[in-house]
């Protein structure tokens, strides 16, 4: 691979980390922009909209971000062709807006009463954009990095996406039925998409990735439910659970995103399912960092779980003692490819008493 060339190695590292047989040290993703920066000659754009939609432009970026990249230890070059968060509702009609650093939709769902079905709309604008984009990504990808399968947020996430968080919260109570029928129809469009980005993606690269930045040799993907934050563990049961058990049975593995301190009530019923394979967790912007979430790390771990979390480079060596290295992996991101190399050696180093 052109971007990082023991990637052989590192497939075979995470191999360990999916089996926790990884016995000497966590899996340990590093990366830091380089000192030595090349240039990107940005077109000109009429519109933010436009700049999102450039397949040119998107490999054009992507490849000097990665050139000026340090990828240390675990970590490997990726580009994961974006729409947005809610990408996946768009694929159903919803219209979305694009910003300098992120998209949000614009709910069209008014009465659900009235909304009969979700249909994938698999001739529609921004589904045959995403698959133009990953095609493009992949010929262009082949011998240099792993093209990931895109963002993509089914079941209740999509349904605030179409309807809004404050809609959504009501039809818990008012509509449950709605919510509990629309993930599920929601579900079968998820495992199209993401059958036809995988098969797209797979036609030089073994094996599947997503933006959590994790290889599989099959097909994996992140559960997740940014919704959860807003209902209680019983709703959780009946609204959630049904469609979650239908992404599991239907991955080869998955890795359950728990954002926020808001999503730690729900841990516990996370923790009881067998098919999944860990949690990554999000500590989340101004709380404290990872270090100061042992308590539920070692939760995590002790329920036989993996674990992802993104760790400061100064806490490095106290994450490195606290934790099992067995199914363990740590995000850092360096302030420079120099610190970046510090940080490898110390983890390179690093011995389990």
């Amino acid at each position: 691979m052109l971007y990082k060339e023991n990637f052989d190695k590192i497939k075979v590292r995470f191999e360990e980390y999916w089996a926790k047989e990884n016995h000497d040290r966590p899996i340990v993703s590093i990366t830091a922009p380089k000192q030595n920066k090349m240039a990107l000659d940005y077109p000109k754009h009429i519109s933010l909209r436009d700049r999102w939609l450039d397949t040119e432009y998107m490999i054009k970026q992507a490849n000097v971000q990665m050139q000026n990249t340090y990828f240390g230890c675990e970590a490997f070059p990726m580009l994961s062709p974006n729409l947005g968060p809610d990408a996946f509702s768009a694929f159903y009609g919803t219209p979305i807006e694009f910003g300098e650093h992120t998209s949000w939709s614009i709910h069209n769902i008014e009465d659900p009463d009235e909304h009969k079905q979700f249909v994938l709309e698999k001739e529609g604008f921004y589904y045959k954009k995403m698959i133009e984009m990953t095609k493009a990504a992949v010929e262009d990808g082949k011998d240099k990095y792993i093209v990931a399968i895109t963002d993509l947020h089914p079941g209740a996430d999509a349904l605030v996406a179409m309807r809004g968080p404050e809609e959504l919260c009501i039809d818990t109570i008012e509509r449950p039925e709605y919510i509990n029928k629309g993930a599920l129809e929601l579900f079968n469009g998820f495992r199209t998409v993401c059958d036809e980005l995988y098969d797209i993606s797979t036609k030089y690269q073994q094996g599947s990735s997503n933006w959590m930045g994790i290889w599989h040799p099959k097909k994996w993907y992140v559960t997740s439910c940014d919704f959860c934050c807003l209902i209680s563990p019983n709703k959780f049961e009946e609204l959630i659970i049904p469609e979650l058990y239908e992404e599991l049975d239907y991955l080869d593995a998955s890795m359950f995103h728990l954002d926020g301190p808001g999503a730690l009530k729900h841990l516990d019923r996370l923790l009881q399912i067998d098919k999944l394979n860990g949690i990554q967790w999000v500590y989340g912007d101004g709380q404290p960092t990872a270090s100061h979430w042992l308590e539920v790390l070692r939760k995590i771990q002790n329920a036989g779980k993996m674990i992802q979390v993104s760790v400061a480079p100064e806490e490095l060596d106290i994450m490195l003692e606290s934790l099992n290295p067995e199914g363990v992996m740590f995000n850092v991101h360096a302030k420079n490819d120099e610190e970046a190399k510090q940080l490898e050696e110390k983890v390179l180093k690093f011995k389990r008493i």
